[in-house]
């Protein structure tokens, strides 16, 4: 098992050996990569994929909100070490996909990593850990209607990989960021599925 990651880059980094290791990457190998110390990665990967241009394939961001709903519940009840049943641990992508998506990230993460980074570290533990859970779940929820318009899912994701960006990184000031886009996002949200259901 690889050392916590403690930026994007290292998440990164990480994805791109176990692609440089196997054909395909399964969601259980990048979980146990990942570690088990922090629970940023697990709302921040699922969510920076669907931000991902392998976030376009149809049905995915639905799978991966609901991924990212099933690591939330388990933080809410604080469990140590993050639980994946078998047929979501072994979904895979094959190398080259993860490979791709890495490399369009590396850019955003180097300025994420850059600025964000151990502010206020005390808004990123205890209470605040389950305040992050509670948000990304409520997100995670308006993701499936969403993905029936193009790039809407987006806008609840990018809420969710701030949260999980904040636990990451212990930054406090980011934490409260993400609070504020949760609610932008799911007015947002609200907004598109009410016009969607009025219009048709």
């Amino acid at each position: 098992m690889a050392d916590d990651p403690h930026s994007i880059g290292d998440i990164l980094d990480g994805l791109e050996k176990l692609a440089d290791e196997e054909e395909q990457v399964s969601l259980g190998d990048a979980v146990e990569a990942f570690g088990n110390r922090s629970y940023g990665p697990f709302l921040l990967v699922p969510a920076l994929i669907e931000m991902s241009p392998i976030g376009g394939i149809p049905g995915l961001p639905t799978v991966l909100a609901a991924i990212i709903i099933l690591f939330a519940v388990q933080m809410v009840f604080g469990r140590k070490h993050i639980w994946l049943p078998g047929f979501l641990a072994n979904r895979s992508i094959s190398a080259e996909k993860v490979k791709k998506a890495t490399d369009k990230l590396r850019g955003t993460a180097r300025f994420f990593d850059r600025w964000f980074h151990g502010r206020l570290p005390a808004l990123t533990t205890g209470p605040f850990v389950r305040v992050a859970a509670v948000g990304s779940m409520l997100l995670a929820l308006t993701v499936p209607p969403l993905e029936l318009l193009p790039f809407a899912s987006t806008a609840p994701m990018a809420a969710i990989a701030a949260f999980g960006l904040a636990l990451l990184v212990r930054d406090g000031v980011l934490m409260i960021a993400a609070i504020v886009l949760a609610g932008v996002a799911a007015a947002v949200g609200i907004g598109f599925v009410g016009s969607g259901g009025q219009s048709g």
